[in-house]
């Protein structure tokens, strides 16, 4: 057998071995053997795990100061790293998203879920937007961005290197065109409706992908009805809204940016006679409609991350439990509630719980009608249950 060059991590005699065999591509530093040479292993080395029987597991990268010291990128212990490899991740990972959607407009790489950790590439026609967010992929950029042009045929990649994921690698923040060029937000088609998406100055890469299955829900729902549209960014929810017949749609948002593309999104389907926005803080702002007496058939709230960390859990909660009171007490009676989370550590049965506290408190009588997740061009990791961060839930609020 090829004695490989990489140098080895071992496990602990107690560290459960099976968990990686099965499928699991993290290990974690306690469960490590870390010697002095271990422990100065830089950050994004590549190394061979072994088990405490000296048996191979796989090779990967490590950041050793980390809590996720290992994560597992072949079961190959001999595995080359280079463009071919990258390709071989990709074409899969395109060929799942051909056979889903007939424009090219998705998420293309989503970490784990297409085994590639830490990278994010969300393509939006012949512009890619690309996160990576470790430090083994910041080393093979070059190969990363040749394997993804001559795959996908991409004019344009950008890098997207705002992410906290990012700072905790020890990670510049920055985001830089890597070629082509950009003129403007770009309008994506998506559930009928028109997006403009801005790559250079936008959240996240631009636009969010992972809600298009509930976008589409929420759409149907919307013929001929009054839709308020919380924390709606570039329009997620409003404008598919729109493209699903709604009488009108009021969009509220902090950004006064994200809410002047959704406004130029609602133009570029010829709907801006049935479109609002306001902008101001979501909780203040539902407030205000509730002392106005303003009424929705349908209301949606889709809110940034209020339990990012098990830390955060008590308050976030909270938070949802107090964005589902206000938000519950602006649905017309027999209207429909629309309730979002993207908090992983926050999971759905703690937030399906907040919610119920929250609707409960505004004095109204739900029942449950829908629970969505991200779109299939999120995959998920079957072992990381962070990978399963988005729910939806909707409720019809009895007369």
């Amino acid at each position: 057998m090829t004695v490989s060059p990489l140098s080895v991590l071992r496990l602990k005699p107690k560290a459960d071995a099976r968990r990686l065999r099965h499928g699991h591509p993290w290990a974690w530093q306690d469960e490590l053997v870390l010697d002095r040479r271990g422990r100065a292993l830089p950050p994004g080395s590549l190394v061979v795990l072994e088990d405490a029987d000296r048996q191979p597991l796989g090779m990967g990268t490590v950041s050793i100061e980390a809590k996720v010291a290992f994560r597992m990128l072949d079961r190959d212990p001999e595995a080359q790293i280079n463009q071919d490899w990258f390709a071989a991740r990709i074409a899969a990972a395109m060929a799942l998203r051909e056979r889903i959607y007939s424009e090219p407009y998705y998420r293309l790489i989503n970490a784990e879920g297409d085994a590639l950790p830490g990278l994010i590439v969300d393509r939006f026609g012949d512009t890619l937007v690309i996160q990576p967010n470790a430090v083994w992929l910041e080393d093979r950029l070059d190969m990363l961005c040749a394997a993804l042009t001559a795959a996908t045929g991409a004019t344009t990649l950008v890098k997207n290197g705002a992410s906290r994921a990012r700072a905790l690698e020890g990670l510049p923040e920055e985001t830089v065109i890597l070629s082509g060029q950009i003129d403007g937000p770009l309008p994506v088609p998506m559930n009928g409706a028109t997006y403009l998406a801005d790559l250079i100055g936008g959240q996240k890469t631009g636009l969010y992908y992972d809600q298009r299955p509930n976008h589409t829900f929420v759409a149907g729902l919307s013929k001929d009805a009054r839709v308020l549209d919380m924390f709606a960014h570039v329009g997620g929810f409003g404008l598919a809204a729109l493209a699903g017949g709604a009488k009108d749609v009021l969009a509220v948002d902090a950004s006064v940016p994200a809410l002047a593309l959704a406004e130029g999104g609602a133009s570029a389907m010829g709907a801006s006679d049935r479109f609002s926005v306001r902008q101001g803080d979501a909780f203040d702002t539902l407030a205000a409609l509730s002392v106005e007496a303003a009424e929705f058939d349908v209301v949606v709230s889709d809110p940034p991350a209020f339990a990012p960390s098990k830390s955060a859990m008590t308050a976030g909660l909270r938070a949802y439990e107090r964005i589902a009171r206000l938000s519950a007490s602006v649905v017309a009676p027999g209207g429909i509630l629309v309730l979002c989370s993207c908090s992983h550590a926050a999971d759905l049965d703690k937030f399906r719980a907040a919610c119920l506290r929250g609707i409960g408190r505004a004095g109204r009588d739900p029942r449950l009608i829908y629970t969505g997740f991200a779109g299939p061009d999120h995959p998920q990791h079957p072992a990381l249950s962070e990978t399963g961060y988005l729910k939806v839930l909707a409720f019809h609020l009895r007369p």
